[in-house]
């Protein structure tokens, strides 16, 4: 699973997640990307779904780019507790995804076999994504 190895701070607020991404939103390391069309976060169990399924579908040719990382903690107080007593230890981790951020990229594999690898991966993500191409990036679709 993804995690950082150290934070500045164990918990952190929830925060908001208003506009569209303004970084990450272009395909540039691969040929093809997978880009979210709802934002939400993303944990880290659902990353990492979504890899193991882009790779067995690629059969591990090409390259894979994860060009998210969960690095905001998710904290949940245990079931049957009452309120007060501080915020819960922290559970898991969560990338925030905002609309136009690419999330995945492959490189070294054609279109037809990215487009299957990028569905996959996004049947195991609880937001809306399209499949994108550098090309599209390139003529400013």
């Amino acid at each position: 699973m993804l995690s950082p190895k150290r934070v500045k701070f164990r918990k952190v607020q929830r925060g908001n997640m208003p506009g569209s991404a303004t970084r990450g939103n272009t395909v540039a390391f691969g040929e093809f990307g997978l880009v979210a069309l709802e934002r939400m976060w993303i944990t880290n169990r659902q990353i990492e779904a979504a890899r193991i399924a882009m790779n067995r579908h690629i059969k591990r040719g090409g390259k894979l780019w994860i060009r998210i990382f969960p690095d905001k903690p998710y904290s949940k107080k245990p079931a049957e507790t009452r309120m007060g007593k501080g915020k819960g230890a922290p559970e898991y981790w969560v990338a925030v995804v905002k609309p136009g951020t690419v999330m995945f990229e492959l490189g070294g594999v054609d279109r037809k076999l990215a487009e299957g690898a990028m569905k996959l991966a996004g049947a195991k993500l609880p937001i809306k994504t399209k499949f994108a191409a550098r090309a599209d990036y390139e003529l400013g679709m």
